[in-house]
């Protein structure tokens, strides 16, 4: 009866989580880099007085250079996130065969740091003791900390990131294709990008929790601050 009342509230209440963390940080992280690096490339090499077509080509060749080098450090992050998650898995379940004891009392330990007393925790040590896969389970989430990774995740994850960046890219060299005069076309792209800039930092501070619109002003800042300290290096080393 009182199993059947818990499955009836945890019907009624359906609880709004957001669980697309992984993926939303990878497009942050695709998108802020595309946008910036090709945008402060293109403005410097405006600011050297190159052509749309040079800057085009150039721009085009970073985003292929950049979306294949990020999208890479991607799948080798995530692969060593599940290299590290399987290594301890193992340690872990060697531990809990050669020494039961001292992890039985690592598990009281962690219960009592919730405030759950000897005898109540007591009666769950012993019922993970007789379930060594709930048990280890349990180890890896209370003590280790870690989630068990999706086997596709490092995959996504290059490929979330790759196109992320793609895209991200492709918004500051847009007006090179169709303003063949660069000086007026990194107008255009200053303009086109400060304002993706901006979209894109008031949903990143939507999606992560900040304030949206401190986050777009910043994140518009420090693209606008990277394009503008290229801009100025080109004018330099051409004087």
């Amino acid at each position: 009866m009182a199993r059947e009342l818990e499955n009836s509230l945890l019907n009624q209440h359906k609880e709004k989580h957001f669980t697309a963390g992984e993926i939303v940080r990878d497009i942050i992280i695709g998108v802020s880099d595309g946008l910036t690096v090709p945008f402060a490339l293109a403005a410097g090499l405006s600011g050297a007085n190159a052509s749309s077509a040079v800057i085009l080509t150039a721009g085009v060749a970073e985003v292929a250079a950049g979306a294949i080098s990020m999208g890479l450090g991607g799948y080798l992050a995530a692969k060593s996130e599940a290299d590290h998650y399987m290594r301890e898995l193992k340690r872990e379940q060697e531990e809990i065969i050669a020494v039961p004891d001292t992890e039985a009392a690592e598990v009281a330990e962690i219960l009592s740091e919730y405030g759950i007393q000897p005898h109540e925790y007591t009666p769950v040590v012993n019922a993970l003791r007789k379930n060594p896969k709930a048990w280890l389970d349990f180890m890896m989430k209370f003590e280790l900390g870690l989630e068990k990774p999706d086997p596709k995740r490092a995959l996504q994850s290059a490929l979330t990131i790759a196109i992320a960046y793609i895209v991200g890219g492709l918004v500051p060299l847009l007006p090179y294709f169709f303003i063949p005069t660069a000086t007026k076309a990194v107008a255009a792209s200053v303009v086109l990008t400060l304002m993706a800039l901006l979209v894109f930092g008031y949903a990143k501070g939507h999606f992560t929790g900040n304030k949206p619109f401190r986050s777009a002003l910043q994140t518009a800042l420090i693209g606008a601050a990277a394009s503008a300290a290229a801009f100025g290096m080109a004018k330099a080393v051409q004087g």
